[in-house]
C-alpha cells in the first residue's frame, strides 16, 4: 500500500513538471519568412567570411549590419537581428548533434558540415595565434574555448575578446590587435564604399525615371500642340467656307431683289400705256 503511494506520489511530480516546462513558441517562423536551403548556405557563407572578424571585435553589432547588407546584394531581405537569430539557432542545434553519429546528424542537419568547417577554420586560426605568440601551453584548451565562444550571446563573445586581449597583452604580443582594428577598418571601407555604390545606383534609376518622365511629358506636350494646331485649321476651313456661302447667299438675294425689281417696273408701265 505504501509503494502504491510512492508511484502516485512520483507520477503527480512528473505531471507537475511537464506542466511547469516552458512551450517553446516559434515566434519568428510567424513574424519572418521561412530560410531556404541555399539562402542559409549563402548566409553560412558570409558568415564564415567574417568569421575573424568576430573573434577579434568586441562590439559585432556593425558585423550583423555587415552580412544583412551583403544578403542583400544576394537578393535576400534580412536585418542585422534576424541573421543574428539564425546564427544562434543553427549553432544551438549544431551543439545538440555533438554526440550523434556524423551521418545521421547530416540527414537530420543539413548545414553541419557548413558549420564544422568555420569552427575548425577558427580552432586552426587559434592555435596557429597561439603558436606564433609563444604561448604552447594551454592552447588546446584555448582553442576548444575559442571553437564555442562567440556564438551563444554578445556577454559571452565580449568576455571571450577581453580574455584574448588580456593574455597576448601579458606576452606583448600586439600585432593581432593591430591586424584587427586593420581588418575592421577596412570591412568598415568596404562597407561604406558599398553603401556610396548603392547610392549612386539609387540616384542614377532616380535620374533615369526622370528623364524618361520628362521625355514623355515633352512628348504629351509636343501631341497636344499638334492636336491644337489641327484645331485651329480646321476651324480657319470651316470660317471659310462659312463666309463664303455668305457671300453666295448674299448674291443670290441681290440677284433675286433685282429680278423682282424688274418685273415690278415692267407691269408698272405696262398699266400705264
Amino acid at each position: 500500500m505504501e509503494g502504491h503511494h510512492r508511484h502516485h506520489h512520483h507520477q503527480q511530480q512528473q505531471h507537475l513538471q511537464q506542466q511547469q516546462q516552458p512551450v517553446s513558441v516559434n515566434v519568428e517562423a510567424d513574424r519572418f519568412p521561412q530560410w531556404s536551403v541555399q539562402e542559409t548556405k549563402d548566409f553560412l557563407m558570409i558568415r564564415a567570411e567574417l568569421d575573424q572578424s568576430f573573434m577579434e571585435t568586441k562590439r559585432n553589432k556593425l558585423l550583423w549590419e555587415v552580412i544583412s547588407t551583403r544578403m542583400r546584394e544576394k537578393g535576400y531581405n534580412r536585418s542585422a537581428e534576424q541573421c543574428k537569430c539564425k546564427w544562434k539557432n543553427l549553432f544551438t542545434r549544431y551543439k545538440g548533434c555533438g554526440t550523434v553519429d556524423a551521418e545521421i546528424v547530416r540527414q537530420q542537419f543539413p548545414f553541419y558540415d557548413e558549420l564544422q568547417a568555420i569552427f575548425t577554420a577558427r580552432m586552426q586560426s587559434v592555435l596557429c595565434s597561439e603558436s606564433e605568440g609563444g604561448g604552447a601551453t594551454g592552447s588546446k584548451k584555448k582553442a576548444a574555448q575559442a571553437q564555442l565562444s562567440s556564438d551563444e550571446e554578445d556577454d559571452t563573445e565580449e568576455n571571450e575578446y577581453s580574455f584574448r586581449k588580456k593574455k597576448k597583452g601579458k606576452t606583448g604580443g600586439g600585432s593581432s590587435s593591430t591586424s584587427g582594428s586593420i581588418n575592421i577598418k577596412e570591412m568598415l571601407a568596404n562597407f561604406m564604399r558599398q553603401q556610396l555604390q548603392m547610392e549612386m545606383q539609387w540616384r542614377e534609376a532616380l535620374e533615369s525615371r526622370e528623364n524618361e518622365r520628362r521625355m514623355k511629358e515633352m512628348e504629351w506636350r509636343q501631341t497636344m500642340e499638334a492636336l491644337e494646331n489641327e484645331r485651329i485649321m480646321m476651324e480657319r476651313r470651316w470660317r471659310e467656307r462659312e463666309e463664303q456661302r455668305r457671300i453666295r447667299e448674299e448674291a443670290r438675294a441681290e440677284k433675286r431683289d433685282a429680278l423682282i425689281t424688274a418685273l415690278l417696273n415692267k407691269l408698272r408701265r405696262e398699266d400705264q400705256m
